[in-house]
């Protein structure tokens, strides 16, 4: 049963939401301030008991859910899913600049959210049996440790900067639609106006050009394509 902590201040919501998702299967801590989330992350990862995705509210008091984001490499590679107010788009991009995995707008459909945690944990997580072969290239993806290197030296990415290495590099060469990645990365439709993707790609070009001038190409109408 997947153990996920939710991050919000709305008392009432974090009720719903933690009632709804165990009777689902998840089970589900809840905290409703971003100091008690960094505890919560600490007091786990020293009892050997991470979590399994983190739910994160960006408006939270003490420390807000954007810090959170920042603090969040020094303490564990949990994978995230923001919560953020409908409209406002620049919260979720920095968010996913910070590395977030995924975003949902408040007021959140429980069934959504319950589809986009199993989504992330199932893509998160080192299920060998899913693994194909890929090709030889300068970068080298351990899809059992999740683990990347290019020419030998190790990458931080995140998760879902880990799986787009992966469907890029499986067709390598290629022009791979904004759509397919979406759909098989994100495992969500491509929506008008949704930068996720984009924002995910930007991250992984910055790791990737001390190693290539440009890494993967965005191809206008199309899509992207792995050049590295």
């Amino acid at each position: 049963m997947p153990h996920i902590l939710l991050g919000d201040d709305d008392e009432e919501l974090t009720q719903l939401l933690q009632e709804y998702l165990h009777n689902h299967g998840v089970t589900c801590d809840c905290v409703h301030d971003g100091e008690a989330v960094i505890q919560k992350l600490k007091a786990a990862m020293n009892n050997e008991a991470a979590y399994d995705l983190l739910v994160l509210d960006i408006m939270m008091p003490k420390i807000d859910g954007l810090s959170v984001l920042r603090q969040l490499p020094n303490i564990s590679d949990i994978p995230v899913i923001m919560l953020t107010a409908k409209g406002e788009e620049i919260d979720r991009i920095i968010g996913l600049e910070l590395g977030a995995d995924d975003y949902i707008t408040k007021p959140c459909n429980p069934r959504e959210l319950l589809a986009r945690i199993n989504a992330v944990i199932k893509r998160t997580s080192a299920a060998t049996s899913e693994h194909t072969p890929l090709p030889e290239s300068r970068l080298h993806l351990d899809q059992n440790q999740r683990l990347c290197q290019i020419d030998g030296i190790e990458l931080q990415v995140t998760g879902t900067e880990f799986d787009l290495l992966v469907a890029l590099l499986k067709q390598k060469g290629e022009v791979v639609s904004k759509a397919w990645l979406s759909e098989h990365v994100l495992q969500r439709e491509l929506q008008p106006f949704d930068r996720s993707l984009d924002v995910h790609v930007s991250r992984l070009r910055k790791k990737l050009q001390p190693f290539h001038d440009e890494p993967i190409k965005a191809v206008r109408g199309k899509g992207y394509q792995l050049v590295l």
